[in-house]
This record gives structure tokens, C-alpha cells and sequence, in this order.
């Protein structure tokens, strides 16, 4: 274990969705030194940008969020990208950070990297038993090999590295963006937008049978947060819920929160993505005193507030 606040600990992607509130979540548990590199400063692709940021900052804990992330349709149409771009980021940071001597070095993996057909709730131990959903299977992939290399240096080199694997995300500040974000805040801008022109139905992707869990971004903050500060081990960890819905639940929860009422239709000539996706947290509380604290229903309601009220303001500027 090791007192992050005496560190000083850099957040790749800290300017995204998640890297906000992992460097907010920093800053309240005491942290003073706390950097975020924008890509326009260093990219992560160039292994020079990596050995410039490396050799200025000279962090002591690194958090690697930096990611090319999407739903389905993204991974689809992206397939290669998804893979070498969050392959080579990855890979090279791990090999620079030991080079530079980091003392503790956090991966934030994917659940896309289990198996298509996992028992339910997926544990940690079941991550080699098939291969991925085919739709992320490249994205997924790409994280699992950056597992096997923790795993590896830390064997070869002792290289105190650790694997966080996080549930699906949501919250304030997500990606609204029809072409690339993900199931929740998809339904959440087709609803209100639906509901604004009046439509009565509304046609989301698949046949609504598969489950997902959910995981408010704020929990995943201090997850990440508490495994950078606890964990000891490269086995990966998974940091979720607990809990799983249904699409088509999903879908009527969010209608009803933001108050469409038309008629849901689902297109199963869409692919459903992974039947089921549910983790297994017991580790996590175990090992690290983890425990969500915010429900699906009220982090969905903080999620739509929040878009709302971005929406009032970019109308107003």
C-alpha cells in the first residue's frame, strides 16, 4: 500500500469522461500533485512524446486512462484502430514507465476482454476461458494483452503494476454523440430528442434481451483511486455494480425519466453485443473496501440533469 498524497501522480486521458473525476477524486483524498497531459502536449502513440512527458514530470504513480472507447457501432466500424491504437499507448507507457523507474503504475482494462459466453457474475478467473464478444473483440483484446504484460513485468522486472476492470461507465460529462457513445447516454439524447419532436415511437438497436451492468463514473473514480493505492498484486480486478438490466428495461427506464411515452421498437437485425454482463465484486470489497454508493436510478437522474443543463447552455451561448 502506498500514500498517494506524498506522490506525485500523473492521469493520462485525466481530461476525459472518466479521467475528470479520477483526478477530482485525487485532489479530495489529499493529493496535491496531480497532473494531466493533454494528447495536444504528448501523444501516446509516439514513444518520444512518452519519454518527453516522462522526463519533465517525473511522476512517481501513473494512471493510465488514456483510451479509444465507443459502442458497438464504433467498434465496428473501427475495428483496427481500437486495437493498435490502445495496443502501442498502452504497451509503450508500461515499457517507458519501468524504464523511468514509476513506482506504481495503474491499467484501467475493460470488461470487453472477457469471453462472449461467461458464467454470470463474471470473476476474474473466467478472463481466459473464451474469446470475446466479436463486436469489441479487437478493443477487448488490446487491454487483455496490456494485463499480460503487468503480469509480466512484474515477474521479470518487479514492476508494481495493477489491472483495474470497470463495468460500464456513466455519468456527467459522458460522450453524447450518437456515432461513438454508449448505450446510456445514447438512449438518454434519443429519448429527449424524440420527445422534443413529438414522435411516437422510438427504434433502438437489438432485441432488448441482453443485461448490462452499470457503473456511476464517480464509483469508478474512487475505485481506480483506492486500487492505485492498494493493490498490490497485476492480477486484474473488477470494479462494478453488482447489479444487471435488461436493455428493454433499460430503455424504459430512461423514457420514463425523461418523460417520452411513445412506443419502443427494437431492430434485431442490429447485433446485441454480449448476452450478459454482470461482475463479480468481491475482490474489489475485499481487497480494496470497495462499494458503490450510487443506484442506476440516481445516477441516471444526476446524468440527464447534467446533459440538460449543458444543452441549456450551449442554446444560450
Amino acid at each position: 500500500m502506498i500514500a498517494l498524497r506524498e506522490h506525485k501522480v500523473l492521469v493520462t486521458g485525466g481530461n476525459g469522461f472518466l479521467g475528470r473525476h479520477v483526478v477530482q477524486a485525487l485532489r479530495q483524498a489529499g493529493c496535491e500533485h496531480v497532473l494531466a497531459p493533454r494528447r495536444a502536449e504528448y501523444d501516446l502513440l509516439r514513444e518520444a512524446d512518452i519519454q518527453r512527458m516522462l522526463a519533465r514530470h517525473r511522476p512517481e504513480v501513473v494512471l493510465h486512462l488514456a483510451a479509444v472507447v465507443g459502442g458497438i457501432g464504433a467498434n465496428r466500424a473501427c475495428p483496427g484502430s481500437f486495437l493498435y491504437q490502445n495496443l502501442i499507448m498502452g504497451s509503450q507507457l508500461i515499457e517507458t514507465c519501468r524504464q523511468f523507474g514509476v513506482l506504481k503504475y495503474l491499467q484501467v482494462g475493460t470488461i470487453c476482454s472477457y469471453p462472449k459466453f461467461t458464467p454470470v457474475p463474471f470473476q476474474e478467473s473466467t478472463l481466459w476461458d473464451g474469446y470475446p464478444e466479436e463486436t469489441n473483440a479487437p478493443y477487448g483484446l488490446a487491454k487483455k494483452l496490456l494485463v499480460v504484460q503487468l503480469q509480466a513485468y512484474r515477474a521479470q522486472y518487479g514492476f508494481n503494476g495493477v489491472n483495474v476492470l470497470p463495468v460500464n461507465l456513466y455519468g456527467p460529462g459522458d460522450n453524447f454523440d450518437l456515432q461513438s457513445s454508449h448505450v446510456i447516454p445514447a438512449l438518454i439524447r434519443k429519448c429527449l430528442e424524440a420527445k422534443e419532436r413529438h414522435e411516437r415511437a422510438l427504434t433502438v438497436w437489438g432485441t432488448g434481451t441482453p443485461t448490462r451492468e452499470f457503473l456511476y463514473v464517480e464509483d469508478a473514480a474512487r475505485g481506480i483511486v483506492l486500487a492505485a493505492a492498494r493493490l498490490e498484486s497485476s492480477d486484474p480486478i473488477n470494479l462494478g455494480s453488482g447489479q444487471e438490466i435488461t436493455i428493454r428495461d433499460l430503455v424504459r427506464l430512461i423514457a420514463a425519466k425523461t418523460g417520452f411515452d411513445g412506443k419502443i421498437c427494437f431492430d434485431p437485425g442490429q447485433p446485441d453485443g454480449q448476452p450478459r454482463r454482470c461482475l463479480d465484486i468481491s475482490r474489489a470489497r475485499q481487497l480494496l473496501g470497495y462499494e458503490p454508493r450510487v443506484s442506476l436510478s440516481e445516477g441516471l437522474d444526476r446524468t440527464i440533469r447534467w446533459y440538460l443543463e449543458q444543452r441549456r447552455g450551449a442554446a444560450v451561448a
